[in-house]
């Protein structure tokens, strides 16, 4: 995954912000929009694309396009940075592939012991009825 080369296919698009901020609101366009087309990026491997397809599915839209939003501060060129950097936070943490699982049996050891133990405590536990007069 090479970040410069992802970067420059990302599409920015501003839109007026909603909330507070006066007269000025009105007049600036702060918040931005982050569009990354999956499907037809040359920075990510097929298996990279698959996988994000599969971990994003709920945040992609029906065209393979991930859309992202920032209006965190009053500033355009401070809300593109932060959607730059929340965007690759994203992929790299969407990358990671979890490690396999190897199923494992318990030792003969720690049967033995469980057996043991279990043994012990029914002991434990029948010693402390009322004896039976037969």
């Amino acid at each position: 995954m090479n970040k410069e080369q992802i970067v420059k296919e990302l599409n920015f698009k501003a839109i007026r912000s909603s909330g507070a901020g006066g007269q000025h609101v009105n007049k600036t366009s702060s918040k931005i929009e982050l569009t990354f087309d999956l499907e037809n990026s040359l920075a990510l491997s097929d298996k990279e694309k698959d996988l994000l397809k599969e971990k994003l599915a709920s945040k992609l839209t029906k065209e393979n396009q991930l859309i992202l939003f920032c209006e965190e501060t009053r500033s355009q060129h401070k809300n593109k940075e932060l959607s730059i950097k929340r965007f690759l936070r994203l992929l790299k943490t969407n990358l990671i592939r979890p490690k396999k699982r190897r199923p494992t049996k318990p030792s003969r050891s720690s049967i033995l012991k469980n057996v043991e133990k279990n043994k012990r405590n029914s002991l434990k536990k029948a010693l402390r009825k009322k004896p039976r007069i037969d």
